[in-house]
């Protein structure tokens, strides 16, 4: 009888990793939540040797912490968390944009605004209900993950892919994308969008800087800025 495959160490701690960042964009672990080691091992659907394995490194990037006696505590969202989660976002993002005009293909822009323009026309067209808002969380998310990838820097993309699991927190605890944010968000998107199809770097990096600040002020409670550029255009 053939002994039973054995899965590498190493590709179990990636899967659950994987698996954390998945409940994080689902939702299904929440900032200041407390979580003992066997109720993360279910959550994850992972072996308690490779949920060991995954704290540490966990911890390193800050998205979780050890409290004694009362267990993991995954990261909490305070003032400063959300400033310099935000501040280290535009660090990043205003720079690959920059280099994003020159490097995104025609082809490839023409595809990204027209999914957003689809979010925008299903949006108009009927209620704004949870399976829309979750197509369109997938569309602004995706332009910023192409837009660092394709920085061809895998420093970058680490150090982007940590710090984006900590905005999404803090984006669980106060500024989800809702139907009120949907279409203001998509409006920043493609008025950015337009500065590529321009191949103005320095548009570009302009309005990524506005459509940063102003999800860090929509976090903070603090009103939208206001932007000289409107969907009322693409009536």
């Amino acid at each position: 009888m053939s002994s039973p495959v054995r899965v590498p160490s190493t590709s179990l701690r990636a899967q659950a990793y994987e698996s954390f960042q998945q409940q994080i964009v689902q939702a299904n672990i929440h900032p200041g939540q407390f979580i003992s080691q066997r109720e993360l091992m279910q959550l994850l659907g992972m072996p308690l040797g490779a949920v060991r394995e995954l704290i540490p490194r966990l911890e390193a990037e800050g998205l979780l912490h050890t409290v004694p006696q009362r267990g993991l505590q995954i990261a909490h969202v305070d003032l400063k968390l959300i400033n310099n989660a935000f501040q280290l976002r535009l660090l990043l993002e205003r720079e690959a944009a920059i280099r994003f005009t020159t490097s995104v293909s025609d082809a490839d822009l023409l595809a990204i605004e027209e999914a957003h323009l689809q979010i925008v026309r299903r949006a108009r067209s009927g209620t704004i209900d949870d399976s829309l808002l979750s197509d369109a969380t997938m569309v602004d998310w995706g332009l910023h993950d192409l837009m660092i990838d394709a920085s061809n820097n895998e420093l970058i993309s680490d150090v982007y892919r940590i710090n984006s699991l900590r905005v999404r927190l803090i984006k669980l605890e106060g500024t989800t994308l809702s139907a009120d944010v949907l279409l203001p968000a998509m409006e920043e998107h493609l008025w950015f969008i337009d500065a590529l199809k321009q191949r103005d770097p320095v548009a570009a990096a302009q309005r990524i800087t506005h459509h940063i600040e102003s999800a860090h002020r929509r976090v903070l409670g603090l009103p939208r800025p206001e932007m000289p550029w409107s969907l009322e255009t693409l009536k």
